[in-house]
């Protein structure tokens, strides 16, 4: 196994990012239990350099996101945000932003395991990952609203996951809902129990690993931007992106196994 910390650079105190490396699978583990794992500006930097050198790793098949101690992630950090001006404050946003879009351009897929609390920018993780299993006791809450602060950032993930009128609902009141609603809604795709919750995202991460990795990354990619496009465009990409899959020697040797009655033997 191979575990990498990523350093508060500005305050060389613990690492706020764990990295580890096993198997395949990658676990990046938000790592303030204190602070229950807010979003800093250290650790949105260090997020996005794992992530930016996950992408290039061809050993890593899928990647895991959750947080240290009893927490997934708490949104913002709010007392580091309360000092800054506004110009920092945009700078900060469009940081955590890019983060969120890198998750999506990531060639593997990426599953939050959801631990505890997810909250504001933390309910924003758990909706922007591909997946997500989430603890029984897991809690769920875009409550930016009930500080003054509405979670406008927050609302692009949230929106993309769950119907407009819960969405609407969970960013308009603030309210938490528990793991087994989050499930109900789509926020989430399982639920465990937290004795289980590691196992369970182990073995979605394991029915992933054994997908050939050129088409899970062809296909998260045409998944995204269809999404974005209108019906007639959506079903263009589609058609071009399915052809050109086609061609590949996954799908060749897929079919080929299929029509063989056998395994197929992927790369």
């Amino acid at each position: 196994m191979e575990s990498t910390p990523s350093h508060d650079v500005a305050t060389h105190a613990q690492p706020v990012l764990l990295r580890a490396v096993e198997d395949g699978l990658a676990t990046l583990t938000l790592n303030r239990p204190r602070q229950y794992n807010a979003l800093s500006g250290a650790l949105i930097e260090a997020l996005a350099r794992e992530l930016d050198a996950l992408a290039t790793d061809e050993a890593v098949r899928v990647v895991l996101v959750t947080g240290a101690g009893n927490a997934f992630c708490a949104g913002h950090d709010l007392r580091e945000m309360r000092s800054l001006d506004e110009a920092a404050t945009h700078a900060l946003f469009a940081a955590c932003s890019t983060v969120m879009q890198k998750l999506v351009a990531l060639p593997q897929p990426v599953i939050a395991v959801v631990n505890g609390l997810a909250t504001a920018a933390g309910c924003q993780l758990v909706a922007q990952c591909d997946l997500a299993v989430a603890s029984a006791d897991a809690r769920f809450a875009v409550s930016g609203v009930n500080l003054g602060l509405f979670c406008s950032t927050p609302a692009v993930a949230l929106a993309r996951n769950v119907s407009r009128k819960r969405a609407a609902e969970m960013l308009f009141t603030g309210e938490f809902i528990d793991a087994a609603t989050a499930l109900d809604w789509g926020l989430v795709n399982r639920v465990a129990p937290a004795s289980a919750l590691m196992e369970s995202a182990h073995e979605l991460a394991r029915t992933l690993k054994a997908k050939p990795r050129e088409t899970l990354a062809l296909g998260k990619a045409v998944f995204y931007r269809q999404l974005a496009d209108n019906l007639p465009a959506a079903y263009a990409d589609a058609t071009r992106t399915i052809a050109r899959n086609m061609g590949m020697d996954d799908a060749r040797e897929g079919v080929d196994a299929f029509l063989e009655k056998r395994a197929p033997s992927w790369k």
